[in-house]
């Protein structure tokens, strides 16, 4: 059931994004891909504006469009004025929503878990993790506007990027077909989520785990550590071992240090406790 009922007026007013057809076209195959329909796509193409290109294009709050090539969508005559629009304030605005559709579907479905049970997990499905998930499954780095200085450093496939996007369609859905869209929308996607986090079959944080492990068996906490950079700037990747109870582990390698980190803690954590961790061979101590 709808988890609140939005007024239908507010006093207030969120301008979209116009695009052109060529746009519109893209962001119709979008909202095919994610079941959903959008009575205005000015909103949808909004959430897909990252401040980055926001910034380079001078696109406004209150007039104009913008363009980059491939985008599709026309660049302002306009002068650039204060307050670029970008997806941020959407992003914000799809968090609330999110927290509190999974939080309803939680309360309404857990039978005799307790308050601790549920917030563990409703911190996975709302993670940044979760979100990058069920925005690769839209093929969202596809329809996202980025900067070009943004494009070069590989920002198309950044996880946090991809992943505030999702939080911005999500409320950009809730202000264009109210609550109950917005609840059935996030559901449909994240349920099976919840359903792996609630019987632990699910990608978990090792970094916490490790952290909790650690604190309990050694009075101490990780230590992580680069070992190794490879590559150029916009295509790098880290090496990162973990140090703890006397011991290294990994290392981990990853896109990003926080990937590597994760995979680090997911090998010392497997070493550790016998359980499963990290997925490639060579988890366990490291020569350190």
């Amino acid at each position: 059931m709808p988890f609140i009922r939005r007024a239908k007026n507010r006093g207030f007013h969120v301008r979209g994004l116009p695009a052109d057809a060529a746009r519109r076209a893209a962001l119709r195959r979008l909202q095919r891909r994610a079941g959903v329909r959008f009575r205005d796509l000015a909103l949808l193409n909004l959430a897909l504006c990252h401040r980055s290109y926001a910034h380079e294009a001078g696109v406004l709050g209150t007039v104009g469009s913008v363009g980059s090539v491939g985008s599709g969508i026309r660049k302002p005559a306009a002068a650039k004025r204060p307050g670029a629009a970008n997806n941020e304030k959407l992003e914000f605005l799809g968090d609330a929503v999110l927290g509190l559709a999974i939080s309803d579907e939680l309360f309404t479905t857990s039978g005799q878990r307790t308050e601790g049970d549920l917030a563990r997990v409703k911190s996975f499905v709302v993670s940044e993790e979760a979100l990058y998930d069920w925005a690769t499954r839209l093929d969202l780095s596809s329809y996202v506007l980025i900067g070009r200085g943004e494009e070069l450093t590989g920002g198309r496939t950044k996880k946090a990027i991809l992943a505030d996007a999702m939080e911005a369609i999500i409320g950009a859905f809730y202000l264009d077909s109210g609550t109950a869209a917005a609840q059935e929308f996030v559901l449909r996607s994240l349920r099976p989520e919840i359903e792996r986090v609630a019987s632990n079959n699910h990608r978990q944080d090792f970094k916490t785990l490790l952290q909790q492990l650690a604190q309990k068996r050694f009075r101490s906490h990780p230590r992580y550590r680069v070992v190794k950079r490879e590559g150029p700037d916009h295509d790098r990747t880290f090496w990162i071992a973990v140090q703890l109870g006397g011991q290294t582990y990994g290392p981990g390698s990853g896109k990003n240090k926080k990937a590597a980190e994760q995979q680090a803690a997911a090998r010392a954590y497997s070493a550790l406790t016998g359980r499963p961790g990290g997925r490639e061979r060579g988890s366990g101590p490291a020569a350190g």
